[in-house]
């Protein structure tokens, strides 16, 4: 995903328990069922997730980038749509090892604290995305891992956040340097903030993650990189067969397997730990178009094997397009305001 060209490319139930646990409860830093050990081959940051809980409202959080695409207000979206959370795009480098929005606003004192402080009021809250495809990314830019877990901790600090989303693309995924450096990077914020919520988001094919893909999940299971939610993004294929419904199902069921593979799980904790970030309406491939019914496609899938995140990009989009409009600011497909959106605030995890 990104501004500057068109946006391309996402409980156990307890039961029987005695009033003398549920004090319990409340201390856990996420709801997880402890039932098998995944395989790992690094000391891990936290104790395994082999199931996790289902994540809530937190689990469909579309995207937002508040500095591009006649951004709608984040309150009116909610009103009309019901969605508690958003996933804001996008934090990078000012050129060096030090977190901006777009590169350039400053994290606090300006309109994107604003804006989160408006949804935090209006009962919501949200998940900040670091990448994305355009722009200097501070993967690249901070030298070492430990650099790099500091510019997170930056973020993390400034909005006290419950979730972070590392978006990796272009430059920063192909660098088998750079996917090493972000995977120890979370690791490190992730010890550091218990209870912290993170995804991974990445491209796919049509079949599920390609050989860089699946080489960054087996760092992180290497690394002991207990990941909440390995993410792909199903559209620019450059080429797919059906509709992107199902090619969405086909890269979900291959990233399920890679997941899988690398960590040790069970299928039923490795769908829980993959998610989709989608795009709704035309991409940036002329044979893609992802409708409201792919969309309905996809829901049904996370609801059967609840998976960590169901997401899109994006909300600037989610409108029809009036005269003049281009694919940055509308869908480009015939839909109702918030269709895609009204789609996605239905999963619950």
């Amino acid at each position: 995903m990104h501004p500057a060209a068109p946006p391309r490319r996402l409980v156990a139930v307890l039961t029987g328990l005695s009033c003398l646990l549920l004090p319990l409860l409340g201390q856990l830093p996420k709801a997880y069922a402890a039932t098998d050990t995944p395989v790992t081959t690094g000391a891990s940051d936290s104790p395994p997730s082999t199931t996790a809980a289902g994540p809530g409202a937190m689990a469909a959080a579309p995207y937002e980038y508040l500095g591009w695409g006649k951004p709608q207000k984040p309150t009116a979206v909610m009103a009309a749509t019901g969605v508690k959370w958003f996933t804001l795009a996008f934090v990078l480098s000012d050129g060096g090892c030090n977190p901006k929005w777009d590169g350039d606003r400053p994290l606090t004192g300006g309109s994107d604290e604003d804006a989160i402080d408006a949804i935090r009021a209006a009962g919501g809250d949200v998940v900040v995305s670091v990448g994305g495809w355009s722009g200097a990314k501070l993967g690249e830019k901070c030298t070492s891992a430990a650099a790099l877990a500091g510019a997170y901790q930056k973020v993390i600090d400034a909005y006290h956040l419950k979730a972070l989303d590392i978006d990796i693309e272009d430059t920063e995924f192909s660098k088998a340097t750079v996917r090493q450096r972000v995977v120890d990077a979370l690791k490190t914020v992730r010890k550091a903030n218990p209870g912290l919520v993170t995804y991974v988001t990445m491209g796919t094919t049509p079949t599920g993650p390609d050989a860089t893909g699946k080489d960054l999940i087996k760092r992180g299971a290497a690394a002991g990189l207990d990941n909440d939610g390995w993410i792909v993004m199903p559209f620019d294929f450059g080429g797919h067969t059906g509709t992107m419904g199902a090619a969405t199902v086909t890269a979900l069921d291959g990233l399920k397997s890679a997941v899988k593979s690398a960590y040790g799980y069970t299928d039923d904790a490795a769908y829980r730990h993959i998610g989709v970030s989608s795009m709704n309406g035309k991409t940036d491939d002329a044979d893609e178009t992802v409708t409201t019914t792919d969309f309905r496609t996809v829901l049904g899938y996370a609801q059967q094997h609840h998976i960590a995140r169901y997401a899109f990009w994006s909300v600037n989009r989610d409108r029809a397009c009036g005269s003049g409009s281009d694919g940055d600011t509308c869908s480009g497909v015939s839909q109702s305001p918030y269709e895609f959106t009204k789609i996605v605030v239905q999963y619950k995890g």
